[in-house]
Formats: structure tokens, sequence, C-alpha cells
């Protein structure tokens, strides 16, 4: 008996793990396939509030979780191109998208599973494209989703006769605040509220769970969906975790107080519709868009007491800025001495993207405060990088086989490009937003989403750089020469957009028609200073002929 009841919760486990795999992998397909498009789109999308929440609800549509709206939400506030109050727009857009996905994968489309997964491994194994591997990949993701929906189906069927499993579910039914709660924690775990509320909603279909039960843990789900998005960005800004607070808060707080409504009045489940698996789907949806309805118009309110709560720190750069990774003690122990040379340029790689994320906001609204932090940021990379090439010229080994020489020069040579970077932007990028300020000159609106875009796209690329400096990865460092190439090709495009403007006698293009050339250089300039990263790894693994990537 305790063997077939291991045997039937493995295989429940196993089928629940393929959910879990399956909706990541669409997620990142996505990501690979059309993230920059759709953070451009997001980007631009908020105008105002109605507009940023449908566009966070489609891009959780796309992306299957609206926790991955919420780190793509962060890099945007944090780079001053949308306000926070509308992040949280975005938010909570994402949350009702969430919620319309778990209907759309609870549906009849699991029939075609067969199609998609054939048609996925085709693609993927077929194409030469990285693109169309990538909607390969999400072919297959959504076919394996699909059938681990079944397998879930499947492999429950013991479960609704067995006395042990009737105890715990009696006890769900009874102790709702328990459900509530360990449904919060589950949805955490798998960091997908979407593969648990699903997971729930099936178990629900099958009469293992009753109705009270799995409203509790699809509630608790949105809790521990939210939590999700607040533990990835407690490093970020002030202002994105105000947003994130905030709508944890609401969301938490709202399933929270739903779930005791529920509870006072249970005969609201009637008008979810007749089958339980239904009815935790529409309590899901409604929750979500009531939410959505209610706290949309509030959002200033809500966000200003969110600012009461979570208030601005003294500085964000100040933990760590001294501190230096560089052990003295390590110089005698080359690989040690290099881990420690790794970090150090990880730390400054960090303090670059920063100073690459606050440049932008100053050619709307200069501060001179900020301008003077960035200078000062450039002052201690140089100073760092300084520090950093004395101490790889300090490595000592023991023979000649360690290849000191090597690897130093290598690191150095990083360490020059991140100084290079630091330097473009310091200078260059702070220069002409001053003067733009004194001359009280202004872009034009095609021309400051051009530079926009652009911005973020290399901003994308300086965080690519630095995973690939920290997990030294092949396949993203091949990743990153091939956004070199990318943002070359969109270089030139801009620039002949910004001549068709001129060709059109647009007076705030022509005031400002050497700056935005130069930004769009300066930004390029960076672009290959952290591009660079990837070379030497590129070139240990033997997937760089010569100035070229090798063709598979």
């Amino acid at each position: 008996m305790l063997e077939n009841s291991l045997y039937v919760l493995l295989n429940l486990a196993s089928a629940a793990a393929l959910l879990i795999w399956s909706v990541r992998l669409v997620r990142t397909g996505f990501e690979r396939a059309f993230g920059g498009q759709l953070r451009h789109w997001l980007r631009l999308s908020t105008s105002g509030r109605l507009s940023a929440a449908g566009c966070g609800a489609g891009a959780a549509i796309l992306l299957q979780s609206s926790t991955a709206v919420a780190v793509l939400m962060a890099g945007f506030v944090s780079a001053g191109t949308i306000g926070a109050v509308a992040g949280l727009a975005i938010l909570l857009g994402a949350d009702l998208g969430s919620a319309i996905v778990t209907q759309l994968l609870n549906s009849s489309l699991s029939l075609v599973a067969p199609v998609l997964l054939l048609g996925g491994v085709v693609i993927f194994l077929r194409s030469s494209s990285r693109r169309l591997r990538q909607i390969g990949r999400i072919l297959i993701g959504l076919a394996l989703l699909f059938m681990s929906l079944d397998l879930i189906r499947a492999a429950s069927h013991p479960l609704i006769e067995s006395a042990q499993s009737q105890t715990i579910i009696l006890y769900l039914a009874d102790e709702t605040a328990a459900a509530f709660l360990v449904a919060a924690i589950f949805a955490w775990l798998v960091h997908s509220s979407v593969a648990a509320v699903l997971l729930f909603v099936t178990m629900a279909g099958q009469g293992i769970m009753p109705v009270e039960a799995t409203f509790a843990m699809v509630l608790g789900a949105n809790l521990g969906g939210s939590f999700i998005a607040l533990v990835l960005t407690l490093k970020s800004n002030v202002m994105v975790r105000r947003a994130v607070t905030a709508n944890l808060v609401l969301r938490g707080g709202g399933a929270a107080g739903l779930l005791y409504v529920l509870s006072v009045f249970p005969n609201l489940s009637s008008f979810l519709g007749s089958e339980p698996a239904q009815q935790s789907l529409n309590l899901h949806l409604a929750f979500n868009g009531l939410l959505l309805i209610l706290c949309l118009p509030l959002i200033g309110p809500i966000f200003r007491v969110a600012s009461f709560i979570i208030r601005d720190s003294e500085t964000d750069t100040e933990i760590g800025a001294k501190s230096s990774a560089l052990d003295p003690a390590a110089l005698s122990q080359p690989k040690r001495a290099f881990s420690c040379a790794v970090r150090e340029l990880v730390h400054i790689g960090g303090r670059v993207e920063a100073m690459h994320r606050n440049v932008l906001p100053l050619f709307e609204h200069f501060d001179e405060m900020a301008a003077r932090t960035i200078r000062s940021e450039n002052e201690d990379v140089a100073q760092r990088s300084l520090k950093l090439r004395i101490y790889l010229a300090s490595i000592r080994g023991k023979n000649a086989e360690d290849e000191i020489g090597t690897r130093a020069i290598e690191l150095a040579g990083i360490a020059a490009n991140l100084e290079s970077a630091a330097d473009m932007i310091s200078r260059k990028m702070v220069m002409h937003a001053e003067t733009m300020n004194l001359e009280s000159l202004k872009f034009s609106k095609d021309g400051w989403g051009d530079l926009t875009m652009f911005h973020d796209t290399v901003y994308r690329n300086v965080q690519l750089s630095i995973s690939v400096l920290m997990a030294e990865d092949p396949s993203l460092a091949r990743s990153l020469v091939e956004q070199k190439e990318t943002v070359r090709e969109i270089a030139q495009r801009l620039e002949k957009q910004h001549l068709y403007r001129l060709k059109q006698g647009l007076s705030e293009s022509i005031e400002t028609s050497s700056i935005h050339l130069d930004l769009l250089r300066a930004l390029k300039s960076v672009n290959t200073n952290f591009a660079m990263i990837a070379y030497p790894l590129l070139r240990d693994s033997g997937e760089l002929l010569g100035s070229r990537l090798a063709v598979n």
C-alpha cells in the first residue's frame, strides 16, 4: 500500500515538474525570440495608465509570466524611461494577463499538442535562424505543457479513493487559511503562479480537491506570485521597490480579503460556473480583473502611500562602494587571484551599468547632482581599473604552466574597456545633456524615441555582458557578439532616419543634429566596449575564427 502511494505521488510530482519546466520553456523562447521588440513595445505603450495596464497584460500573455513583466518593468523604471506609477499600472495589468493565460492553457487547445510538438521539433532542428529555433522552442514548450496537464489528470486518479489523501483534502477544505499559505509558498518555490494555478485547477477538475480548498489555493498562488517579483527586485532602486511592494500588498491583501468574503458568503461561487475547475479559473480571472478596475483610478494615491512605507535611502550605492574584491593574500595563488579579479570586474561593470542607466534621464530633466554623481562614479571606475591592472601584474605563479600572462592581459583589457565605456558616458553624454539644458534644446519626438530605444538595446547588452563575465558561458558570449552586429545595423538605420527628418526640415532635428548623431556613436561605442568581454571566452572555446564567429 505504501509503495503504491509513493508511486502515485512520484508520478504526480514528475508531471507537475514537467508543467513547471514547460511554462519556463515557453517564456524563455519568447524572451529570446521577441524580447527586444517586446521591451520596445512595453516602453512605448505607457502614455497613460490604461495603456500601461493593457501593455502589461499583453506582455504577460506572451511571456506567460507576470514575474517576467515585473523584471522588465524594473529595468525601465531604473533606467528612467518610464515612471514608477506607470510601472505599477503595468504590474496590475500583468496580473490580469497571467490569469488570462491560465484560461487559455486550460482550454481545448490541448487537442493540438501532437501537432505543436511535431512542428516545434522540426523547426528547432532544421532551422539555422536563431529566432526560428526559439519559435520551435515555444511550440515544444506549449505541447509539453498540455501533455503535462494530461499526465497530472492521469496520475491523480488513484488519489481520489485514497484514505490518506481524503484526510488531507478535508483538512484543507476546513482550514482554508492553511491552504492559502501552502499555495503561496508553492507558487514562490516554483517561481510561477501560472503553473501553480494550473496544477490546483487540474486537481480540482479530477475531484481530488474540494472547491473551497481550490479557491483558497488559487488565491494563495496570487500572493506567492507577487512575492516572487519582490524577491527578484530587492536590490533595485527605491522607485521599483515601491511599485512592486504596492502590487504585493494589493494582490496579496486582496486575495486574502476575497478568501474571507467567500467564507462568509459561500453562495458567491455559484456565479462562477458549474464545474469546480472552471469556477476556480473564473475566480482567478475575476479577482485580477476586479483588482485592476478598482485600483487603476487610485494608482497615484496608492503609490504615494507606498512612498511613505519605503523611504528614500540616503544613497543606493554607498554600501560596498569603498570595498574591493582584490585580496593581496591571494597573489601567490593564481586561480584564486584571478577569481578575485573577475569579482572586481563584475563590480566595476555594475557601476558602469548604473552610470549608463542614469544618464538618459538627464536629457529630459537635467539634474546637476545626478550629473556630478556620474562624474564621480567615472573617477572611481578609473581608480579601480588602475588598481586592478596593478593587482594583475603582481600575480605570481609557481611554474610557467599557469599561463598568468595571457589571462592577466585578457582581464586587464576588459578593465580598460569598462573604463573607456564609463569615460564615454561621463564625459560625452553628460556634456551633451548639460549643453542641451543650457541652450534649452529638445530632441524631436521621433528622434527622442529612436535614442531611448537604442539606449535600451545597449542597456540590455550591458546586462548580458556582465552575465557573460560572471557565468563564462560560451553560448551567452556568442549571443553578445551577435548583438554587436545587430547594434551596428540599428545605428545605421537610426542615422538614416535622422537624415530623413533633416530633409523634412524639422527645426528640432536641425538644432540637435550634431548631438543626436554623437549620442548614437557614443552608445554604439559603449556597446562595443562591453561586447569585447565575450571575445576571450569565444577564443578559448574555439568559436572565434579570426574576427568572425565560427559557423555551426
